[in-house]
């Protein structure tokens, strides 16, 4: 459990960053806007003029980011050769992920990279069910809602998407360099060799440019879709609530079942989205 004690929190500091993306507007008088409202503006000292915009989602993203570390840390504080009951769900709850991520990245990237792939899924996962909790929304700050699901919020799956994309092109560089990450992306592919190689360059730099959209689109995609499903839940279950608690039942189930899934496809893409790129490259580098 070293390596999550050391790095896998970090990713958790990092959210904070994301009061730097544009602000909601705010709420429709009915129904759950698309747009979180900002609850306060905080001055930037080193950036006169300019202010960092706090949002009902920002506030709800980094709750979840401090709970998880709370939960975490206790359950890691004293560990014991022989684990009490909450210490052993951690580690079955980790050693469960790092078999997964490996099954998918490899042996190299999982022992490298776990700790952010642990992160985000579990970060995720928190702030999908947080924003389920009977009351969020309902307690409001100068008439805005204080707390709102931080995945229903466009803002924070675009920051997540983003993020992501700057940490792979970074692990990128660090496994392959820049001449074999363009070499992966425009050359010769299917282990061509000879003339026939040569002669194809022209299709294999054809397939490079659709290979670079489909990279740029990446992170766009990441939080559409995560966005889109929490948002779409969370809008059904306040409709919902309209007619009846028993009418929210069906479907509060429904949701707690999507938000696992959403933040284990997630997790499943990031990691599958690494591997394509930097794959076939475990033999370079054997585990220390």
């Amino acid at each position: 459990m070293n390596f999550f004690r050391n790095k896998a929190f970090l990713f958790g500091a990092s959210a904070l960053a994301m009061g730097i993306l544009p602000a909601g507007a705010e709420e429709h008088a009915e129904g759950l806007s698309k747009d979180a409202p900002v609850l306060w503006n905080i001055d930037l000292p080193f950036w006169p003029g300019h202010s960092l915009p706090v949002s009902n989602s920002l506030v709800m993203f980094c709750l979840a980011a401090v709970v998880l570390t709370v939960i975490l840390r206790i359950g890691t504080w004293k560990m014991k050769r022989i684990p009490g009951k909450f210490q052993n769900f951690i580690e079955w709850v980790f050693e469960t992920l790092y078999n997964f991520v490996e099954s998918l990245a490899g042996k190299h990237l999982t022992k490298r990279y776990f700790w952010y792939f642990a992160s985000i899924f579990l970060l995720i996962l928190l702030s999908n069910y947080m924003g389920l909790i009977p009351g969020v929304g309902e307690i409001t700050y100068e008439g805005k809602p204080l707390l709102r699901g931080a995945n229903a919020d466009l803002a924070t799956t675009v920051f997540l998407g983003f993020f992501y994309a700057i940490l792979w092109f970074i692990w990128c560089m660090v496994e392959q360099g820049p001449i074999h990450f363009i070499n992966h992306i425009f050359g010769p592919k299917g282990g061509l060799t000879g003339a026939m190689k040569y002669v194809l360059l022209p299709v294999f730099f054809f397939v490079g440019i659709i290979d670079l959209i489909s990279i740029a689109v990446r992170p766009v995609a990441l939080a559409a879709r995560l966005f889109g499903n929490i948002y779409a839940g969370e809008a059904i279950l306040e409709k919902m609530g309209e007619i009846s608690c028993f009418a929210m039942m069906p479907f509060m189930a429904l949701e707690i079942l999507v938000g696992f899934v959403q933040a284990l496809v997630f997790l499943m893409l990031t990691a599958l989205f690494l591997k394509t790129q930097v794959g076939g490259e475990e033999e370079e580098h054997p585990a220390a």
